[in-house]
């Protein structure tokens, strides 16, 4: 049960986020990566949500680890950080990870004081 649970939370996750960010990279004419980074974002704020609302463990394990684990994704962060970097931007490089590890635990405090209400 503990499987098939993680698979379909993921399998709805990834194919979530995969849409989510190539409808927002096609909207925005910007190199930053926006999509990605308010998938982050949003995805920190909804697991402090459903962590502490506390929700049964399979619905946790659907919702929180199958689900908000395949919805963000760090290794795309990394990804597109490095591809700043190597396109001369740093700058931008720079922001788009502080400012997403920053927003990223704090979007996830949030997410628990309003689960927590």
């Amino acid at each position: 049960m503990t499987y098939l649970l993680l698979a379909i939370g993921g399998a709805l996750g990834s194919l979530f986020r995969y849409s989510l960010g190539k409808f927002m990279s096609k909207n925005s004419n910007t190199s930053f990566p926006i999509g990605t980074f308010i998938i982050n974002i949003t995805g920190a704020i909804l697991l402090g949500v459903v962590t502490s609302i506390h929700i049964n463990s399979n619905l946790l394990l659907l919702l929180g680890d199958g689900f908000l684990g395949a919805y963000t994704t760090f290794s795309t962060l990394m990804y597109e950080d490095l591809n700043l970097f190597q396109s001369k931007e740093k700058l931008n490089a720079y922001i788009y990870i502080l400012s997403s590890l920053f927003l990223g635990t704090i979007g996830f405090a949030l997410g628990t004081k309003i689960g927590s209400v």
